[in-house]
Parts: C-alpha cells; structure tokens; sequence
C-alpha cells in the first residue's frame, strides 16, 4: 500500500480546490465528469458552475429542451456528450425516479457512461472499489512501473485496467482515485516533469531515466483531415437564414446555409448548391478572410459570405429575426465570428 499511501498523503496537501470535491451528489460529480472529458479543468470549471446553476438537479435537466442544453454547453466541444447527458438525464428521470443509480452495473449501462465515468462515480459517491483509469492516471502507472507496452493497444489497456484495480486503496477508494488522477495532473505532468520533488521518486522505475520523457508510449497517431466550409450570412431586411445540423462534429447546433468545399468565389457561384439556394440575384457585399478552426481531428478552413438577397430557397432553413441569434446553440467558430462582426461595427 506504499504507492496508494503516498500519492493519498500528497493529495492531502497538494489538492486543487474544486466545487466537485465538496460534494458526492452524483448528479453533480456526474456533469463534472462528462465536462473534464476532453477539457481541461481551468476550461471547464466556468462551464461546470453555469450548468449546475442552469439546471440544478437531473429532473432541471431532463425537463429541458435540447437547444437549451446545447447553448449551455455552447463553446466546450464534443457536442454529443451533451447530448448524451440530456438523453441519460431523461432515462433517470423516468426509469429511477429522478434519483442517480447506487450500483456500478447500473451507472455503466447508461448512455455516455464508460468504465471510467463509472469508477468515478460509484468511488466519490458511494466509496464503492472501482478504479479510474484516465490519460493521466495511465501517465503515472506506466511511469512508476516502467510499462512500455502502448497504453491504446488492447493489451496495454487490459495491463493498465488490472494493475489499477490492484493498486486500489479498498479502504478509501473515493480518495485514492481523486489522488492518482490529482498527482498525474500536477506532479507526473505530460512535459516538464520534476521528479527531483516527486514522493514516489525513490520506488519509481523510471526514476532517472529517460523513460519518464518516453512513457507513456502510445500507438496510434492521430490523423488530421482538411476541411472547407463557406457559410452564407444571408440579410434579408431584419433577418437571416439558419440551419439545424443533423449529423457531424455539430449535430443538432444551428448554423448559416453551408456550401461545403475548397473554391474561389468565382467557382462558388457556379456551383449546384449555390444556384438552388439563391432566387434572383445575391449580391456579395463581404467575404471574410479566411479562418483556421482546429479540432482534434479536423482543420476547418472557413470562409463567411455576407450575402444580400430578398429571397432563397428555404425549405431547409429557419428564417429568423437578427436579434434572437443568441437563442440558438452555434458552433463556436460560428458565434465567435458573429461577435467579431458586432464589436467592429
């Protein structure tokens, strides 16, 4: 227990102050959870307490619309955990009564709930023995045992899964995994790793070596795919033309009429989507420069036409007035432009 003993008494005096800390509501341990997915903690915390206030128990959240939820979450990406929180929020609602489920079987089977989530839950809430296993708790087992099998191969997450299960304080569960997941975060950080002030330097296998720059080894690199967008801002008198999305890094978020692909604005003008979005005869008033949207997996390439135009072909699309715009959840490349364009005015 030396391992769980140290990183336990580290915490204790190293720990961040964070509202989810002071709680085991697992409704709320749950939204910070999907929230630090993806998203650092200085990132997340704003949104974690806008949310909570927006809806602060599950039955606020299952009752709302899913627009609501979506402009709430506006601005932190990877859309469908909101929308998985929504989904599972109403299931919890119905199926249990608005109250959050007490077994680990239960919590993983819900919508948007991995292993991980799960452990997290079942351990802060219920003190139940469950390991977490996230990037930084693998950082510092493979670290501390020397492990150079790639933790994303189906063999590094079985090893890191086990010897975390082991590892475990079963006495105090909730705080060990607050521990290991703290000390990865702060002390075995990705780059820049001061070992020389590290507790565990002393049992650590990758003490002194150059493994602590090499561990942990990962297998797969991610590949980054080009896109390019060209959004028509349509001014119509008083109003503009939106669109639901419904698929895609977006789905379900609002956006301007999108002809997808690499032109310039004389070939933009003779394409097929442009010619059966447009009655009568647009006039092109500004094109912006072009802007760089980097996603994890993606580098959108965007160009805004500010179009004029009485009429188009709307079927597709919701005609809304300029001023109710912030009602609606925007991608954030989206809503940043539309400030831009407001505070230059």
């Amino acid at each position: 227990m030396i391992f769980s003993d140290e990183i336990i008494k580290w915490y204790h005096t190293n720990k961040r102050d964070l509202p989810w800390r002071n709680t085991t509501n697992p409704y709320k341990i749950w939204i910070s959870e999907i929230i630090l997915q993806q998203t650092k903690v200085s990132q997340g915390l704003p949104y974690y307490i806008n949310f909570i206030e927006e809806f602060p128990t599950i039955t606020d959240l299952a009752n709302a619309s899913e627009d609501q939820v979506l402009k709430v979450w506006q601005g932190l990406g990877y859309y469908s955990r909101a929308r998985n929180l929504h989904f599972t929020a109403k299931i919890i609602r119905d199926d249990f009564n608005s109250q959050f489920p007490t077994e680990y079987k239960l919590i993983r089977e819900l919508r948007g709930i991995g292993d991980y989530t799960a452990a997290a839950i079942s351990s802060f809430c219920y003190n139940l023995p469950y390991a977490v296993l996230d990037g930084n708790v693998s950082r510092v087992l493979s670290r501390y045992f020397a492990i150079e099998t790639p933790i994303d191969s189906s063999t590094g997450k079985k090893i890191f899964k086990e010897l975390s299960q082991k590892l475990i304080n079963i006495e105090n569960p909730a705080i060990h995994n607050q521990a290991i997941m703290e000390f990865g975060a702060l002390m075995c950080t990705p780059k820049k790793t001061d070992c020389s002030i590290c507790p565990l330097r002393n049992s650590c296998k990758s003490f002194g070596t150059e493994l602590v720059e090499l561990l942990p080894i990962k297998n797969k690199s991610l590949k980054i795919t080009n896109k390019y967008f060209n959004y028509m801002i349509i001014s119509s008198e008083n109003h503009t033309y939106l669109q639901k999305r419904t698929s895609g890094i977006w789905n379900s978020l609002y956006q301007f009429p999108l002809i997808e692909g690499e032109f310039t604005e004389g070939q933009l003008v003779n394409t097929k989507q442009w010619k059966n979005l447009f009655i009568g005869d647009p006039i092109i008033e500004k094109i912006s420069t072009k802007i760089k949207h980097k996603l994890s997996h993606q580098l959108i390439h965007t160009s805004f036409y500010h179009v004029k135009c009485d009429e188009i072909n709307d079927a597709d699309f919701l005609k809304i007035n300029w001023s109710e715009i912030e009602k609606y959840p925007l991608p954030i490349l989206i809503d940043k432009y539309i400030k831009s364009i407001i505070l230059h005015k």
